[in-house]
Protein backbone atom coordinates (compact mmCIF):
# COMPACT_ATOMS: atom_id res chain seq x y z
CA UNK A 1 0.00 0.00 0.00
CA UNK A 2 2.76 2.38 0.59
CA UNK A 3 4.63 1.75 -2.26
CA UNK A 4 1.67 2.08 -4.59
CA UNK A 5 1.38 5.89 -2.59
CA UNK A 6 4.77 6.17 -2.98
CA UNK A 7 4.16 6.00 -6.88
CA UNK A 8 1.24 7.99 -7.01
CA UNK A 9 2.99 10.72 -5.32
CA UNK A 10 6.13 10.58 -8.23
CA UNK A 11 3.78 10.51 -10.92
CA UNK A 12 1.35 13.51 -9.79
CA UNK A 13 4.33 15.69 -10.09
CA UNK A 14 3.45 15.77 -13.30
CA UNK A 15 -0.14 16.75 -12.42
CA UNK A 16 -0.11 18.52 -10.23
CA UNK A 17 1.62 21.93 -9.05
CA UNK A 18 4.17 22.14 -6.00
CA UNK A 19 2.36 25.77 -4.43
CA UNK A 20 4.81 25.98 -1.29
CA UNK A 21 6.97 28.73 -3.11
CA UNK A 22 4.17 30.71 -4.18
CA UNK A 23 4.22 32.76 -0.90
CA UNK A 24 7.01 34.28 -1.21
CA UNK A 25 6.72 34.94 -4.52
CA UNK A 26 3.12 36.67 -3.92
CA UNK A 27 4.89 39.07 -1.52
CA UNK A 28 7.70 40.01 -3.81
CA UNK A 29 4.97 40.78 -6.86
CA UNK A 30 2.87 42.98 -4.42
CA UNK A 31 5.67 44.81 -4.09
CA UNK A 32 6.63 45.71 -7.70
CA UNK A 33 3.70 47.05 -10.57
CA UNK A 34 4.48 43.51 -12.59
CA UNK A 35 3.42 43.59 -16.29
CA UNK A 36 3.30 42.62 -19.75
CA UNK A 37 5.46 44.32 -22.68
CA UNK A 38 5.43 43.11 -25.85
CA UNK A 39 8.91 41.84 -26.79
CA UNK A 40 10.20 41.47 -30.32
CA UNK A 41 11.26 37.49 -29.67
CA UNK A 42 9.48 36.55 -27.39
CA UNK A 43 6.38 37.66 -27.92
CA UNK A 44 5.88 39.20 -24.35
CA UNK A 45 8.10 39.89 -21.54
CA UNK A 46 7.74 41.11 -17.90
CA UNK A 47 8.09 44.18 -16.43
CA UNK A 48 8.06 46.64 -13.45
CA UNK A 49 6.09 50.02 -14.02
CA UNK A 50 8.52 52.91 -12.84
CA UNK A 51 5.89 55.99 -13.38
CA UNK A 52 3.25 57.08 -16.03
CA UNK A 53 3.18 60.02 -18.11
CA UNK A 54 -0.49 60.39 -19.78
CA UNK A 55 -0.40 57.54 -22.78
CA UNK A 56 2.79 56.18 -21.69
CA UNK A 57 4.65 53.98 -19.42
CA UNK A 58 7.97 53.87 -18.51
CA UNK A 59 8.73 50.50 -17.28
CA UNK A 60 11.64 48.22 -16.49
CA UNK A 61 12.03 45.04 -18.10
CA UNK A 62 12.87 42.41 -15.52
CA UNK A 63 15.31 40.41 -17.17
CA UNK A 64 17.78 42.98 -18.12
CA UNK A 65 16.87 46.18 -15.94
CA UNK A 66 16.09 48.18 -19.28
CA UNK A 67 14.06 51.17 -18.99
CA UNK A 68 11.79 51.84 -22.14
CA UNK A 69 8.64 53.58 -22.76
CA UNK A 70 5.32 51.50 -23.83
CA UNK A 71 1.91 53.10 -24.62
CA UNK A 72 -0.82 52.11 -22.47
CA UNK A 73 -2.81 50.37 -24.62
CA UNK A 74 0.30 47.50 -25.41
CA UNK A 75 0.75 46.38 -21.42
CA UNK A 76 -0.89 43.40 -20.68
CA UNK A 77 -2.02 42.75 -16.91
CA UNK A 78 0.14 40.21 -15.16
CA UNK A 79 -1.43 37.10 -12.76
CA UNK A 80 -1.01 37.20 -9.10
CA UNK A 81 2.26 34.18 -8.57
CA UNK A 82 -0.90 31.87 -7.16
CA UNK A 83 -1.73 31.43 -10.48
CA UNK A 84 1.12 30.48 -11.46
CA UNK A 85 1.28 26.64 -14.14
CA UNK A 86 -2.74 27.33 -13.67
CA UNK A 87 -4.51 23.90 -15.70
CA UNK A 88 -7.42 25.70 -16.03
CA UNK A 89 -7.53 29.09 -17.95
CA UNK A 90 -10.57 30.41 -16.92
CA UNK A 91 -9.15 31.07 -13.68
CA UNK A 92 -7.09 33.55 -14.87
CA UNK A 93 -7.85 36.92 -13.07
CA UNK A 94 -6.10 38.57 -16.07
CA UNK A 95 -7.33 36.57 -18.84
CA UNK A 96 -4.98 38.35 -22.07
CA UNK A 97 -2.87 37.06 -25.04
CA UNK A 98 0.05 37.24 -22.89
CA UNK A 99 -1.10 35.55 -19.65
CA UNK A 100 -2.15 32.30 -21.38
CA UNK A 101 1.36 32.25 -23.51
CA UNK A 102 3.15 32.42 -20.47
CA UNK A 103 1.17 29.60 -18.36
CA UNK A 104 1.26 27.48 -21.56
CA UNK A 105 5.18 27.82 -22.07
CA UNK A 106 5.60 27.75 -18.23
CA UNK A 107 3.29 24.40 -17.63
CA UNK A 108 5.51 22.95 -20.63
CA UNK A 109 9.14 23.63 -19.41
CA UNK A 110 7.64 21.82 -15.84
CA UNK A 111 6.13 18.62 -17.92
CA UNK A 112 2.77 19.67 -16.80
CA UNK A 113 1.70 19.45 -20.48
CA UNK A 114 -1.98 19.36 -20.09
CA UNK A 115 -4.18 22.29 -19.57
CA UNK A 116 -8.10 23.58 -20.09
CA UNK A 117 -9.72 25.78 -21.95
CA UNK A 118 -13.06 24.57 -21.43
CA UNK A 119 -15.28 27.86 -20.08
CA UNK A 120 -12.68 30.51 -22.31
CA UNK A 121 -14.34 28.55 -25.48
CA UNK A 122 -18.28 29.03 -24.80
Amino acid sequence: MADSLELDQQELKYLMVDQKKNFVDQTEWASKKLVWIPHESQGFCSASIVKEVDEEYEVEIEETNKRVKVLKEEIQKMNPPKYTKVEDMAELVCLNDASVLYNIKDRYYSDLIYVSFAYVCK
